[in-house]
């Protein structure tokens, strides 16, 4: 996989969020609504997401991993430990909305809490 840019928080969590509806196979009325209820909340202004959707859609499932690594990160290194937090909240959501939580939800949403857990962070 190319080496990409890095992203903005805002961003970021759309591709996070993005990767967590996908991994499943599936892609629900209800995921939908909590991806836009975060766009809502966290882009103050329109943007257009054509690059992000062509870039998501592009990716491989093999590659989901390392694409969601490279989000955690940028997310990571952009925001304060309240806005992880509430992310969270979005992305624990988001793999709620359909009323089953998969093993490929779970593994990614752990990696997600793993990786950001506040003793990880030295708090």
């Amino acid at each position: 996989m190319e080496k990409t840019r890095r992203l903005n928080k805002s961003e970021a969590g759309y591709h996070l969020l993005q990767l967590l509806s996908a991994v499943d196979g599936k892609f629900t009325l209800e995921e939908d609504l909590v991806i836009r209820k975060y766009l809502v909340e966290n882009y103050p202004f329109h943007v257009s997401l054509d690059g992000a959707i062509e870039h998501l859609s592009a990716l491989h499932a093999d590659d989901y991993v390392l694409h969601f690594q490279k989000c955690m990160d940028d997310f990571y290194s952009d925001s304060t430990r309240k806005e992880r937090i509430e992310f969270l909240d979005f992305a624990t959501q988001l793999v709620k909305a359909d009323n089953e939580v998969t093993g490929k939800e779970n593994t990614f949403l752990k990696m997600l809490f793993n990786s950001w857990d506040s003793e990880n962070e030295g708090l």
